[in-house]
């Protein structure tokens, strides 16, 4: 029988070392990063380098077999295995799981070592990408021991078995394919099939190595609604022993994507409004063990989403498992992220296949994607090339199940490449990254009508948010409010658009991007319904727990935003049930109704109250505390910025570093003054191309080009001067103190039109 036996304790491990007969470093428990702590402080400096794992393997300590395989389920990103000095594996991909054949080369006591690097390199993919490419063995490494007659280890990672449940009615045909090694004379293999309950349904004996079966009135895989699941085992047999076994779980399920009414699951339309999740969390890192996934999934059913995009990567087997008990519906993706790298097309066809192979019995899974915001320097024919290879040759591994694309807000509506997959999706951030919120739903509509026989999803949306606060929350300035206000409009817009095939918001949780320098604590994305810790849920969260989830609840928000200067203020309280009644220090001002189930009140402002918001039984509560001047504990302060926006000179009527460049550009003389940054920031970017040329130290951030088509100055309308300066600094475009004050001493001289 197949035995499979843990490898993660006690490795030694040797940071920055490739030399494979060090064993000078320190005892460490996988899984295990090296960029825990660094990948997420900000700087852009956290380590990428190569590091080396060494574990010694004891012949007498395993169990007896003819076959041994090695087992490593996440290296990032590349890897080379060793035993007793001899090379025996590469692989690149830092996401999927793969495995080294070390039959025969296992010695009494034999070493193991395995060097992994998170190097920048123009092969493997991701390279530039808004997250932080944590580097080690950071998932579980796994000695499989196998009789000689096994289901085969070799292919991509996969598990030598290939579900294929097809909906008939009231019934299901499941096809089961085999893939074995060395199946001998004699040998064969019995197929059982079994319910929720682990009930034997049905069996087959056969020589076969791909068999139909059939199951009358099937229990269908219904989403978070029903997410039933049937087991399927198959088992290598010979004289009555079991030389080799395996097992999946798979659940029958039709569906398909209308392009006016969106996800259709069983025929019955159901609505995909969910979250995107990246994996790694504060002060761990990528190193995940099972309760920090169980925790997330938990958190995302709390939410009430009905799927999620696992971005931008393979994630952890047991996840995907998760989200098959849960009826959760996935977007899983490779990471052929951001930048189109003419070397790195056999990376992306190999973590493609590694993908589907491994998780095509995942019931939860119905897309696979190809690429996320690629086109974002603009689609070339290598590229799309690229892309059709890749959407072929997952159609051809995976005939029930649809393609589809993340694609970038500047990318135009007649890109040929959107016409590559089955399915499209966009990152829209309108209201945050330039634009305002009023222009989401009028752009999915344009689409919608330009395109009318191509689904259209959202894939990203968000703004970021932190422990800043204010009773006038504008675009840009990282309150909890403005973030709160945003999620209100997007949902109002989006959720109300059925054809809208799936939403996504970018992200369920605040997540690592070293090279991020923004909203005061740098080195993190904070989009993130809730904080990386996981131990804070913004109250963004509840706008979409209102919305989503049945559970009922009510919440009072800004329970954080205490000390307020404004005589009357308002208070905001979410809930999905239909009335709330709010108190101010036990005395009701009044309840409300809000088909939205946003429930808006104001609050005379005086002394210190006590805000208790009720929905029947339910009820929630926080204070609020009137002060003569704003507290400052509130106002956002960029660290390590080289200004802060109260420190910008304004003068009245004339322009600042603090005005939008869509404002600004309204003036003549401030179109004048645009061009003429425009030209600076050409100017250092261009150095900055020359300095990496020369072989200085180059970023591991973003490399692109400003470039002024309509798409992108549409976007970077919404931006004041002085966050597009600080955006550019993860471009490697950086600016002084002096020339930020140089140049907001040029807009004060120039006046602002009557009607601004």
């Amino acid at each position: 029988m197949r035995n499979i036996i843990k490898l993660n304790e006690n490795w030694l491990f040797v940071k920055n070392c490739t030399d494979i007969a060090a064993r000078e470093g320190i005892n460490v428990t996988l899984p295990h990063t090296w960029n825990a702590e660094d990948g997420h402080d900000g700087g852009n400096d956290y380590f990428r380098g190569s590091c080396l794992y060494v574990k010694t393997l004891k012949k007498v300590e395993l169990p007896d077999a003819d076959c041994y395989y090695l087992e490593i389920r996440g290296a990032n990103s590349s890897a080379d295995v060793y035993l007793d000095g001899e090379k025996l594996a590469h692989h690149d991909g830092g996401y999927s799981t793969w495995r080294v054949d070390l039959t025969g080369r296992i010695g009494d006591e034999s070493a193991l070592a395995i060097v992994v690097d998170n190097v920048p390199n123009d092969t493997v993919y991701p390279q530039m990408a808004d997250f932080t490419f944590y580097g080690g063995l950071y998932r579980d490494v796994n000695l499989i021991a196998v009789n000689k007659a096994h289901f085969d280890l070799d292919y991509y990672g996969g598990t030598g078995l290939k579900i294929t449940p097809a909906v008939e009615g009231q019934d299901a045909k499941v096809e089961v394919e085999v893939y074995t090694t060395d199946l001998a004379e004699g040998q064969k293999l019995i197929y059982t099939i079994y319910d929720k309950e682990e009930k034997e349904l049905q069996k087959i004996e056969t020589t076969d190595k791909k068999v139909v079966f059939e199951i009358k009135d099937v229990h269908l895989w219904h989403g978070r609604r029903d997410p039933y699941l049937y087991c399927c085992e198959v088992e290598i047999a010979e004289n009555g022993e079991i030389l080799d076994n395996v097992c999946n779980r798979f659940g029958c399920r039709s569906f398909r994507i209308d392009p006016d009414n969106g996800f259709i699951l069983n025929g019955e339309e159901y609505p995909l409004r969910g979250v995107s999740r990246h994996q790694d969390r504060l002060g761990v890192g990528n190193a995940l063990l099972p309760e920090h996934h169980a925790e997330d999934i938990d958190l995302i059913m709390e939410v009430g989403a009905t799927t999620i995009r696992l971005a931008h990567y393979q994630h952890d087997q047991y996840f995907y498992d998760l989200c098959d008990e849960k009826g959760l519906v996935i977007w899983a993706e490779i990471p052929y992220i951001s930048k189109h790298m003419p070397g790195g097309r056999e990376n992306t066809i190999s973590q493609m296949k590694e993908l589907v192979t491994q998780n095509y019995n995942h019931a939860s899974i119905c897309v696979w994607g190809l690429s996320n915001e690629i086109s974002i320097g603009g689609s070339d024919d290598d590229l799309l090339e690229n892309h059709r290879i890749l959407n072929d040759l997952v159609h051809e591994m995976d005939k029930t199940r649809l393609t589809t694309i993340a694609a970038v807000s500047m990318c135009k509506m007649d890109d040929p490449y959107l016409q590559i997959p089955d399915v499209v999706s966009y990152n829209h951030y309108f209201g945050w990254y330039g634009g305002d919120t009023s222009m989401n739903g009028p752009w999915f509509d344009k689409f919608h009508e330009t395109h009318p026989n191509i689904p259209i999803g959202i894939s990203e949306y968000g703004c970021e948010a932190l422990n800043w606060h204010t009773s006038d929350p504008k675009q840009g300035d990282y309150t909890e409010e403005y973030q709160a206000y945003y999620h209100e409009e997007l949902i109002k817009q989006l959720f109300s658009r059925k054809y809208i095939w799936a939403t996504h918001v970018w992200n369920m949780f605040d997540f690592g991007a070293d090279a991020r320098a923004e909203g005061g604590e740098n080195g993190q994305n904070h989009k993130g319904l809730i904080t990386m810790d996981r131990k804070y849920k913004k109250d963004a969260f509840y706008a979409y727990k209102a919305w989503l989830s049945d559970d009922p609840f009510v919440h009072l928000c800004g329970k954080r935003y205490i000390d307020r200067v404004e005589d009357v203020t308002k208070v905001t309280v979410y809930s999905n049930q239909p009335e709330v009644e709010l108190f101010v220090n036990g005395v009701s001002i009044g309840k409300k109704t809000a088909e939205d189930h946003f429930f808006y009140f104001d609050v005379q402002n005086v002394g210190e109250s006590t805000i208790v918001a009720k929905a029947g039984d339910l009820s929630d509560e926080g204070k609020i505390r009137k002060v003569a001047e704003r507290n400052m504990d509130y106002v956002l302060k960029e660290v390590g910025a080289v200004l802060n926006w109260f420190d910008v000179v304004e003068v009245e009527g004339r322009y600042s570093l603090n005005d939008k460049i869509s404002d600004i550009m309204k003036s003549k003389r401030g179109k004048l003054w645009f061009l003429s940054m425009g030209l600076q920031i050409k100017k250092k970017m261009n150095a900055g191309k020359k300095a990496a040329r020369s072989g200085e130290k180059k970023s591991g951030g973003f490399d692109v080009d400003l470039k002024a088509d309509g798409g992108l100055m549409e976007m970077m309308g919404g931006f004041t001067v002085l966050r597009l300066s600080s955006m550019m600094g993860m471009m490697n475009v950086n600016f002084t103190k002096e020339e930020l004050l140089k140049l907001n001493k040029k807009l004060n001289r120039i006046r602002k039109p009557k009607n601004l």
